[in-house]
């Protein structure tokens, strides 16, 4: 079953670039910065847009790797300026200091997408996102009803200079403040499930206690679980929601090993086609939400994984 992506137009907004008759004689460069290549999230979303735009013989794709590193991204987006690529598409690792150079790049006349995360300020195109915070306080009601208002949440953490993080973890706080019954444990774990079965395990080992896990990925979850078994303790006896529903996630939830997730759309698809909207010179929107649905148990056999 194909996950639909319903756009939601918040804020419309003519792009300021001029129209742009594709020639399929010419070639143009579309260039994703990406953050990392070792999140297998961040990594499908380049395949993605990579496959999307593929149909287009007249399409140059290019992009970067940053390895989780701002100033190596910043740097990158400066190179895909310089080079005067055609469009650009990001999604920045520091939503503070990647917020010049996206300028740059947007008030230089090279068109920005922004994709699951973004900067401060407008200087952009238009921004393609799941609703995070929504995400958020939706998984947050879930688990506490499912540990009926009482106990002890471990709350995984991704990367703590993203908006994609900061909104999660806002919205999740906004519902659990409703429950002064339910104690957060916190821990940063950066979307990698390296670091979230080194997180866990050291947790463990210190005689911590949770009840709940609420990771804002899979990978994370998928790492903590690793770390559960090692001690002896069945994944199955924790309420566990993580968000993005990959395979893995799927699997575990088919299983019980894992309590729900939260599809969380790539995006890769409406990138490439906005950004081949957006060369055509048609007006597009300022902002995009992606529909994002709650898997579990009931649902998961005919809901397809993003990947």
């Amino acid at each position: 079953m194909m996950i639909r992506a319903v756009l939601l137009v918040l804020l419309c907004s003519i792009t300021p670039f001029a129209a742009v008759a594709l020639d399929s004689h010419k070639k143009y460069t579309i260039a994703f910065a990406q953050d990392t290549l070792d999140n297998d999230f961040r990594l499908a979303q380049v395949t993605g847009v990579r496959n999307a735009l593929s149909k287009y013989p007249n399409i140059h794709f290019v992009y970067s790797n940053a390895k989780a590193s701002t100033a190596l991204q910043i740097k990158q987006i400066e190179d895909f300026i310089y080079q005067g690529v055609d469009l650009l598409i990001t999604s920045p690792y520091n939503e503070i200091a990647t917020t010049d150079v996206v300028a740059k790049a947007y008030k230089s006349g090279i068109p920005v997408i922004m994709l699951d995360r973004s900067v401060r300020g407008n200087d952009y195109t238009v921004y393609i996102h799941p609703d995070n915070k929504k995400i958020a306080r939706d998984a947050a009601e879930f688990l506490a009803k499912q540990l009926h208002y009482k106990g002890t949440v471990l709350l995984l953490k991704g990367v703590p200079s993203t908006d994609s993080t900061r909104k999660r973890t806002e919205g999740f706080y906004e519902i659990m403040q409703q429950y002064p019954q339910i104690n957060v444990l916190e821990y940063t774990a950066n979307y990698l499930r390296r670091d979230a079965l080194i997180g866990v395990d050291k947790l463990l080992k210190q005689g911590r206690h949770f009840d709940a896990i609420m990771s804002q990925s899979d990978s994370m979850l998928i790492g903590a679980r690793i770390a559960l078994n090692d001690h002896g303790i069945d994944p199955s006896s924790l309420v566990s929601v993580g968000i993005d529903y990959i395979k893995p996630a799927r699997c575990a939830i088919r299983s019980g090993r894992q309590t729900s997730s939260f599809l969380y759309a790539l995006g890769a698809k409406e990138s490439a086609d906005i950004a081949m909207k957006i060369l055509a010179g048609e007006p597009v929107p300022k902002e995009i939400i992606l529909e994002s649905l709650q898997v579990t148990r009931d649902n998961a056999d005919v809901i397809e994984p993003i990947f």
